[in-house]
């Protein structure tokens, strides 16, 4: 099948396929006389495979892991689950922040609870004041949470 037709078939775009090719996470395709790309069903089925592992929220190293434990018919899953259980400490850290932002948030909204003149904003003063927000110890600014609405500008790779 040519690229477009596996994208469709991976409910992904073709840029998308191309992307996870140059990463090497999927296998270059064999070319026709014509110079297009064939791919065959295990395009398709580690395709499928990648796109079920972002959806996870995996990095590509933990996918690319993963990719080479599953291509290995002679190890055993006991990789699979170390790399499981790794994610899964980092999500339990993600909801963690995510807990403590979510707190950080209802306290500043607590500080108004009626209207008043902007210059009076309790919410504009505290965001604007010299106390940082953050809980001090430098592991985050303002206690970025990767992946929450763009976080804190750093790249993440979850």
């Amino acid at each position: 099948m040519k690229i477009g037709e596996l994208a469709k078939q991976a409910g992904c775009s073709v840029e998308t396929v191309r992307y996870y090719e140059r990463e090497g996470l999927l296998p270059h395709p064999e070319r026709g006389a014509n110079n297009y790309r064939f791919y065959g069903p295990s395009h398709l089925e580690s395709l499928r495979f990648i796109r079920n592992c972002r959806v996870l929220e995996m990095t590509l190293e933990e996918i690319r892991a993963l990719m080479h434990v599953r291509l290995d018919s002679e190890r055993d899953c006991s990789e699979v689950n170390a790399i499981l259980d790794a994610h899964i400490a980092h999500v339990t850290e993600r909801i963690d922040n995510l807990r403590s932002l979510q707190r950080q948030l209802v306290s500043l909204r607590g500080m108004c609870s009626h209207v008043r003149p902007r210059k009076s904003c309790a919410i504009l003063r505290e965001l604007i004041s010299t106390q940082d927000l953050g809980p001090g110890d430098g592991q985050q600014a303002r206690n970025c949470v990767p992946g929450a609405h763009g976080g804190c500008g750093k790249t993440h790779t979850h």
